[in-house]
């Protein structure tokens, strides 16, 4: 069972599981509005503000994977919309505890998602970020927080819970990339910033077998940082994708940081932020990334 499947993560992950042969089920709000497009695929209601969940799609699951959330980036912050931000997250969490604990199930693993906000910005001569490093006091690191407390109840009910602290993802059809092309489009590539704030990213394929590892391997436990072992910086991520795109035929431009801030307000915070982040934990618990460098990832995405 998948929350968020509609997202950008949410599909990839359901087309990856389909393709490794489990079966699907999606929680939406409107399930009739949403077209069954695979044998083993189906789709079944929630309603988070109203705290329901369709009892029958719960009692077919054996494991859950959490990803819903209003998007971080979709929408200036007003102070409205920072709290939708947190309130999806933590009252998707909420319900979902609350369902397994009253509603007859054979759940033995949740997997859900947070993200790297938790940690905030570099500071200066700090070992990159690891999982027991504590939440940043700001908005995304408090979110996180609230985020990570709404769904740990699950594990004190004797099921198995995997927390993925995910990077900047790259995929082609939805996040970070597509708005890396747009000036690609015109052969510039733009360096955001002074272009030395540290990128921790991760390649879409590489996070959904994250996922159906965790589903699948039960010696994941807790925590773990979804970013690729080789972190790199706003510059040279883009540089990368300038030569995936066009070899040395684009030019470099740079977007000061004030013109962000004008273009993004408060969010223009998060694209030029620091954060390095490791990912030791999964690297010592055996998973083996198919991308752990930059290079051969926006190669993949841009050549297919």
């Amino acid at each position: 069972m998948i929350t968020g499947g509609t997202g950008l993560v949410g599909r990839h992950l359901t087309q990856h599981l389909l393709d490794a042969g489990h079966r699907v089920i999606v929680l939406t709000r409107k399930p009739s509005a949403q077209r069954a497009w695979h044998e083993r695929l189906q789709y079944a209601a929630w309603d988070v503000k109203a705290q329901t969940l369709d009892a029958a799609a719960l009692a077919e699951a054996d494991a859950i994977v959490h990803l819903a959330g209003a998007g971080v980036v979709d929408k200036p912050w007003t102070p409205a919309y920072k709290k939708e931000i947190a309130d999806s997250r933590v009252q998707s969490g909420q319900l979902l505890v609350h369902a397994l604990n009253t509603q007859p199930n054979n759940v033995k693993t949740v997997v859900s998602a947070s993200a790297i906000g938790w940690y905030g910005a570099d500071q200066p001569a700090h070992p990159p970020f690891v999982e027991t490093d504590p939440a940043d006091t700001h908005f995304l690191g408090e979110t996180c927080r609230q985020w990570e407390a709404a769904i740990s109840p699950v594990a004190g009910s004797g099921r198995r819970l995997v927390i993925c602290r995910i990077g900047i993802v790259l995929a082609n059809d939805g996040g970070a990339l597509p708005e890396f092309k747009k000036s690609l489009a015109f052969r510039v590539a733009g360096v955001l910033g002074n272009g030395r704030q540290m990128v921790s990213w991760i390649h879409i394929d590489d996070l959904c077998r994250i996922f159906q590892t965790a589903i699948e391997n039960e010696s994941y436990r807790g925590i773990y940082n979804a970013v690729a072992p080789q972190p790199v910086s706003n510059r040279a991520l883009n540089l990368a994708l300038g030569k995936a795109m066009y070899g040395s035929a684009f030019l470099t431009m740079p977007v000061p940081a004030f013109v962000l801030r004008l273009m993004m307000g408060e969010r223009s915070i998060e694209v030029l932020k620091s954060t390095t982040v490791s990912s030791q934990k999964l690297t010592d618990q055996g998973f083996a990334f198919s991308y752990p460098a930059i290079d051969a990832a926006l190669g993949q995405l841009v050549h297919g």
